[in-house]
């Protein structure tokens, strides 16, 4: 029986790990249950699957949850998700809250020797030198979630890094591939928020259609597997089934296929290194008509190459474009700026906020603040 604390229990990775909980009663338990200010959600999973404790970002979600729930210790804040990421019972922590929320409780865990199934990546892309070093000198281990480097993982087991030429991360495209520049300027949070393939929640789905998740997966890898970004190349695939591919130094290219639910590899982060008996669907691979790849467009896309950018400046900048870019989703989804306005405000935040050494959480954070700061006044001059 494996014990799990859920960070980001009521999004939808959260949601998708309590039904594999559902599925396999026999091989997981709950023990701490972790969201940001739903406490309504929060509160049904908790009369569900019980756990020890529970914890909300905000305080006053978490004062109310604490009314409803008498039997269970609530804790709030970020001190409140790293009571959860840290809790002494649990055996692997689902670090899945979104955004920059999520960088200390999953640092922490490592720091305490957790094994973190890791969904945010904003984690890996705010302090990834930080983490890894925590990861190299045995402290914690982090399994990864994202279907991109779940399929990665698993086709670089058994093979050492010196073997390899390049990561090829794939990329639907989101909803807008198609579009030209000038009909990009004038699309709505609402259809932004409609992805052909993928169910997720509205930050990362506004992210997939700027490109910019691919762009912070590439962060990701690059510290995950410790590579440079000169070796990471992402390609459009429409059709989402091959999730990544490996392309070795003799020519050889091994892909990892599957159907576009975030259960199969939840469900391979949860048991790794083992595999168990899935009663998940099934690729059907007789079914299958077409499996299209095309180069992304810049162009038309920026935030792929911000992000590439930021990776090769390092230092604090990568803490930067995602404060930046984070901000300027928020304006988006609010109707306040458009959605070709995002890669402009990431773009002037990190021509502003400059670099310094990411040799701390208190640096990183520091640079997280005030990328915020200046995004919002430069969102304020573009809405006016």
């Amino acid at each position: 029986m494996k014990r799990i604390a859920i960070l980001g229990s009521t999004g939808s990775i959260g949601k998708s790990t309590l039904e594999l909980v559902d599925l396999h009663p026999d091989r997981f338990k709950v023990v701490a249950l972790a969201a940001g200010s739903n406490d309504s959600a929060l509160v049904k999973q908790c009369q569900k699957y019980n756990p020890s404790i529970a914890a909300m970002s905000d305080s006053a979600s978490a004062e109310r949850l604490s009314s409803m729930l008498p039997g269970i210790t609530v804790h709030s804040g970020t001190e409140g998700l790293t009571e959860v990421s840290c809790m002494p019972e649990a055996d692997i922590i689902i670090s899945a809250i979104s955004g920059a929320a999520g960088l200390v409780p999953t640092y922490k865990a490592l720091v305490e020797g957790k094994q973190v199934a890791l969904a945010n990546k904003e984690a890996l892309v705010m302090a990834g030198d930080l983490i890894m070093s925590l990861v190299n000198k045995g402290k914690g281990t982090l399994v990864p979630i994202d279907s991109e480097h779940s399929a990665l993982q698993q086709c670089l087991t058994g093979f050492p890094m010196k073997e390899v030429r390049r990561l090829i991360l794939t990329a639907s495209g989101g909803p807008f591939l198609d579009y030209s520049r000038e009909k990009l300027r004038n699309v709505t949070a609402e259809e932004a928020l409609r992805h052909p393939t993928w169910d997720m929640g509205p930050k990362v789905t506004v992210d997939s259609a700027t490109l910019m998740n691919k762009g912070l997966e590439v962060l990701e890898a690059s510290h995950l597997f410790q590579v440079s970004g000169e070796s990471i190349d992402v390609i459009i695939h429409p059709q989402s089934i091959i999730h990544s591919l490996v392309e070795f130094l003799d020519g050889t290219v091994l892909a990892q296929m599957g159907i576009t639910d975030m259960k199969v590899p939840i469900l391979s982060a949860l048991t790794f290194p083992d595999r168990i008996e899935s009663k998940l669907d099934r690729l059907d691979i007789e079914k299958l008509q077409e499996i299209d790849f095309r180069p992304p467009d810049t162009s038309r896309f920026p935030c792929l190459e911000l992000a590439y950018r930021a990776l090769e400046e390092g230092g604090t900048v990568p803490a930067t474009l995602n404060a930046a870019n984070e901000s300027a989703v928020e304006a988006f989804l609010g109707g306040n700026i458009k959605f070709t306005d995002i890669p402009l405000v990431i773009k002037t935040v990190i021509s502003q906020a400059g670099r310094v050494p990411a040799d701390s959480l208190e640096s990183i954070l520091a640079a997280d603040q005030e990328a915020r700061k200046r995004a919002t006044a430069i969102i304020s001059g573009i809405s006016r």
